[in-house]
């Protein structure tokens, strides 16, 4: 009887090694397959959530592992190893993990294992889609690199590897054919790239593996405690439309479930993961009575964090510090900018922590000169722990 349950049961044990086989081969982090739902679609993502006693912010990470590993050492929520060390903290990454970079398969795994051992210290990592995620679900690759295509051909051969594997049990389901339905040239595409650029279009199509595996999990607006996080940018329509609405009908885009999500939330320059109206680098052009607007009818919203425009000052503030941009173009594929995360203490201090000591005098001489915009006012006076990072 015992060896009958035992003989049951191995065709799941033989797909979730191969599942852990491939995912090390990828990405080179163990990362053991968790059970899936049984239910028809996903359950509710969570879009507000309490405040926390700690919590980090890091902006458009663009397929550079490199630079995303130092900028969360920086924040002292990331071990030399890669590992979790930020205890109970939460962890926020505003989205644009894709594109411009060839780590991005990498950052995904990479952020999926911090989720998990956050949550076994009592932390939290809530990740994000920004617009490169719509436009590469979308099978638009405008701003992909070669790495980027070559990383999706080494992933879609070890998946199709792991796939073979599977079908040689025969209590295990014939394994989808990730390229089922696309073709097998695309007039567009040179030669060379061919491979990769169907390769990525299986991947992160709707229903494709990592869009479903990843992507659906990422939210479109977050509030934590007092802060709206959100890509772009939120307008009055968004939050009338509602915000769990918004979340939840892209993931459900993602997955298969819904056929289309309205570009008016996804796609357009006043789109949610689009829109500039807040993050201009230039901080007198921030539509400041639009943003108390929308603030004003999220209840307890005190700030909206976003990223998506690159700051070319570093991390800074507009609007009173009702807006709070936080794209440094750290990505050496996009700006090569230095690292740079926010940190919020107990929902209220407001710091930033870089890995420029230079920024250190400039700060301070702004706290002298200009204590209502910018900088000045998210540093107290004795200024943030400044940590030496090599980039």
């Amino acid at each position: 009887m015992e060896s009958t349950t035992i003989c049951a049961h191995l065709p799941n044990l033989l797909s979730s090694f191969v599942d852990t086989f491939v995912d090390y081969t990828i990405s080179g982090i163990f990362l053991p397959p968790q059970a899936t739902s049984p239910l028809p679609s996903p359950p509710p993502l969570q879009t507000l959530h309490p405040p926390v006693d700690r919590l980090i912010a890091v902006g458009d990470l663009h397929g550079d592992l490199q630079k995303a590993q130092q900028a969360l050492r920086l924040a002292g929520i990331v071990d030399s190893a890669g590992g979790w060390c930020g205890g109970a903290a939460t962890l926020v990454q505003v989205g644009d993990v894709l594109d411009r970079g060839g780590d991005e398969i990498r950052i995904l795994y990479f952020l999926e294992r911090l989720r998990r051992q956050a949550a076994k210290s009592g932390g939290k990592v809530i990740t994000m889609n920004g617009n490169h995620e719509i436009l590469n679900i979308d099978g638009d690759f405008r701003y992909v690199t070669k790495s980027g295509i070559d990383e999706f051909k080494v992933w879609a051969d070890w998946y199709n590897v792991g796939n073979s594997m599977k079908s040689l049990c025969h209590g295990l389901k014939e394994p989808k054919d990730i390229f089922n339905g696309l073709p097998t040239k695309f007039s567009k595409v040179r030669d060379e790239y061919n491979e990769g650029f169907r390769a990525r279009l299986a991947a992160l199509r709707p229903e494709g593996p990592i869009s479903t595996r990843f992507l659906s999990r990422n939210e479109i607006v977050v509030v934590v405690g007092e802060s709206v996080f959100v890509h772009g940018g939120l307008l009055p329509d968004h939050v009338l439309y509602g915000l769990e609405r918004i979340n939840e009908e892209v993931r459900d885009w993602i997955v298969g479930v819904k056929e289309r999500v309205s570009s008016s939330l996804v796609r357009g320059r006043n789109s949610v993961v689009w829109l500039r109206r807040f993050s201009e680098d230039v901080a007198g052009k921030c539509d400041c009575s639009m943003l108390e607007r929308v603030l004003g009818a999220i209840p307890g919203a005190k700030r909206m964090i976003m990223g998506h425009t690159i700051q070319e000052s570093g991390i800074n503030a507009a609007c009173g510090n009702q807006a709070i941009r936080i794209d440094v173009g750290m990505s050496r594929g996009c700006g090569d900018g230095l690292p740079e995360v926010l940190e919020i203490v107990g929902d209220s201090e407001l710091r930033v922590l870089t890995s420029n000591s230079l920024y250190r005098k400039e700060y301070e001489s702004s706290l002298e000169t200009d204590r209502k915009e910018g900088l000045a006012w998210l540093i107290p006076e004795s200024g943030p722990k400044q940590v030496e990072v090599k980039a």
